[in-house]
């Protein structure tokens, strides 16, 4: 099994996985105002040194925020277009999912049950989901929301989000700055995947309305 799996909830991120979780090639930048420009060459650049053609991939999945919408589209537009070409299945997963999957393994050998992951929003507020920690795995219980830092729950905090309001949040040791990534995006799908569970659709996690409005009529010139 060959998966192709991208994430711009964040960093322009992308990376292609086999089907038991090796990665064969990583694509990431952290330049958030050139996402559409990179991520199509960066994928082109992952798939060519693997020696793998688009329409050898088994599926693709994308990482469907939440996440500010100029960046958010351009990884799920991405995602749709290559898989229309190419005609593969797409599947979406929450990003907040791509700090869980290493979380919760930090967090069951810190002997604690329940944690958060969340991520920077902007606006000083965090994009934030509540997880429990089974044997070493994630589950979601609450989320995602998006909310001011001092609202979040008061448990081990995982992520970005937690960097940038240390004295708010329960800060993780080694996990202040981590953002989603598609490689651990791609290896917590790949387990669902191989399990035949089911994943997400691609509709996109905005949890804020637009900042963009449509403009009202012109008035009159007297």
């Amino acid at each position: 099994m060959l998966i192709l799996s991208i994430d711009t909830s964040a960093i322009a991120s992308a990376a292609l996985l086999t089907g038991e979780g090796e990665t064969l090639g990583t694509f990431a930048t952290e330049d958030t105002r050139t996402h559409a420009e990179v991520l199509a060459p960066g994928i082109h650049g992952i798939l060519t040194s693997a020696g793998v053609a688009g329409t050898q991939l088994d599926a693709l999945v994308v990482g469907v925020g939440p996440g500010p919408f100029t960046g958010l589209r351009s990884g799920i537009a991405t995602a749709r277009s290559l898989a229309f070409a190419w005609r593969k299945p797409l599947h979406g997963v929450m990003s907040l999912d791509a700090i869980a999957v290493d979380a919760a393994l930090d967090a069951w050998r810190q002997g604690v049950d329940e944690f958060i992951v969340a991520t920077d929003a902007r606006r000083k507020e965090v994009y934030w989901a509540r997880y429990f920690s089974t044997g070493g795995t994630h589950q979601l219980i609450d989320g995602p929301h998006v909310s001011a830092p001092a609202d979040v729950p008061e448990l081990p905090v995982y992520g970005r989000g937690a960097g940038l309001y240390p004295e708010l949040l329960r800060s993780v040791p080694g996990f202040t700055g981590t953002q989603p990534t598609a490689e651990a995006l791609g290896r917590t799908a790949v387990v669902k995947l191989v399990r035949g569970l089911p994943l997400l659709d691609t509709t996109p996690l905005y949890l804020r309305e637009s900042d963009a409005k449509v403009p009202g009529p012109r008035k009159r010139a007297l």
